[in-house]
């Protein structure tokens, strides 16, 4: 039971899904348990069986899910971690509670990431977490991948390029706190210019309400198109919604609170001092552990 932790770091890392995740590592154990005393004690090390039996499941998981998410009712954004943190306490993340106790934060699962490897393939996505992430070696990768070494080694290099590609320079996370401050002010306040001079031109909101609440089924684009939608949707909102600080996948971002309940999670990049992405989670399925902790 001491590797629950590390196959729970694997499979959020590798699923995008916290609940998710715990179902994966729920199903390697029931494997393990499956098995006699015997074979149990046959292998020499649990932790690397352990590991492989997680890596299959979770790549065959990331193949359902794909026809799942090409069903799912407008854009799909990967879950936020559930965190109390507010980041005005330790912005730098080093203070930070770990969410339940169970992932480790670190650049893998701030939400830009997390996006990226929702644009690899289930293959890619397995050998690159598993190399590059967890620094299995490319022989130990390919049996849980089920192909060569050398295959396992050019699906890494693909998804590397893919992250290269989109990764844009980390302002330091003191810097994003205060951008994001700003932002939240300038929301409440129905502040358009200075939302405007907040949002990058050409800055996309993209809304998670998988069909079960109100949310905006395709990208919003534009600074000033965003300022004007966020300030709208604001006005609409009944004057007991709250928005609060808080650290969204290790990152600040801000949480939406209505009567004690969570109604939406914004996680942010920022790009100097200008927000380029805004994801927002509203599906209350994926909200569950914001509110019940």
């Amino acid at each position: 039971m001491s590797e629950r932790r590390q196959l729970i770091n694997l499979a959020y890392r590798l699923l995008g899904s916290l609940a998710e995740a715990e179902d994966a590592v729920q199903e390697t154990y029931a494997r393990w348990y499956a098995m006699s005393r015997e074979q149990q004690d046959a292998i020499e090390s649990p932790g690397a069986w352990l590991t492989k039996v997680a890596g299959r499941i979770c790549l065959d998981l990331l193949g359902s899910a794909r026809a799942r998410r090409e069903r799912y009712v407008g854009e799909w954004i990967p879950e936020p971690l559930p965190e109390t943190t507010q980041w005005t306490a330790g912005p730098t993340g080093s203070a930070m509670a770990d969410p339940a106790d169970r992932v480790t934060l670190d650049e893998s699962v701030n939400m830009a990431f997390l996006v990226v490897l929702e644009s690899m393939t289930p293959a890619e996505r397995v050998a690159f977490i598993l190399h590059d992430v967890f620094r299995y070696s490319f022989a130990e990768v390919a049996e849980i991948v089920g192909r060569t070494p050398a295959a396992c080694r050019q699906l890494a290099s693909s998804a590397r390029r893919r992250i290269g590609a989109s990764r844009t320079p980390v302002a330091p996370a003191a810097h994003q706190a205060g951008i994001v401050r700003d932002f939240k002010q300038a929301w409440q306040a129905k502040d358009i210019s200075a939302l405007i001079g907040l949002l990058d031109p050409d800055a996309t909101v993209i809304a998670d309400g998988g069909g079960l609440t109100r949310a905006s089924l395709h990208p919003i684009e534009g600074g000033e198109r965003i300022a004007h939608y966020l300030t709208d949707l604001f006005a609409k909102a009944s004057g007991s919604l709250a928005v609060v600080e808080r650290t969204v996948n290790g990152w600040p971002g801000l949480v939406a609170q209505q009567d004690g309940r969570t109604v939406a999670v914004y996680a942010f990049d920022i790009a100097g001092d200008q927000i380029t992405h805004i994801w927002a989670v509203l599906n209350p399925e994926k909200l569950r552990p914001w509110t019940t902790g």
